[in-house]
């Protein structure tokens, strides 16, 4: 399977402005800019790669936690993971250096020991934890009842 997306950009990097699209059509010429991307800490101006990448990886996180989860004969009520992508300017020049992934999670039956386990699996074997293994990810976990 191969996937595109497409990022179109004009003008310099401080005041130029970009539209981000994916061949599913979930983006659509999705303005994006440096005010976007490192002005507007509420998000409300626009999205950025980090916020997409954090999607992908949350999404990715909860599809493999949910496959372990059936493989080892548990029923899946609820998975929700939000995932924090921390970007900070060094050594002049923006780094992403942590990724936070938070999952709440409904799993009846379910030790809190095992959910552990099957959790630290799949943020490992996620194939987005494995392309993003130069950077810190953290996983806090807690089993709902």
């Amino acid at each position: 399977m191969k996937r595109t997306a497409t990022a179109h950009w004009k003008g310099d990097g401080m005041s130029g402005t970009g539209s981000l699209s994916t061949q599913s059509g979930a983006l659509k010429e999705q303005p994006y800019s440096f005010k976007t991307r490192f002005g507007s800490e509420d998000g409300k101006a626009g999205t950025n790669p980090e916020e997409l990448l954090g999607a992908a990886h949350a999404g990715c996180f909860s599809m493999a936690l949910s496959f372990m989860l059936s493989e080892n004969k548990f029923a899946v009520d609820d998975i929700m993971t939000t995932a924090s992508v921390e970007v900070q300017n060094k050594n002049g020049g923006f780094e992403i250096v942590e990724i936070v992934l938070n999952l709440k999670a409904k799993i009846p039956g379910i030790t809190q020991e095992k959910f552990q386990e099957l959790s630290a699996a799949a943020k490992a074997g996620c194939p987005l934890s494995k392309a993003l293994a130069s950077t810190k990810i953290t996983l806090v976990s807690e089993l709902m009842n």
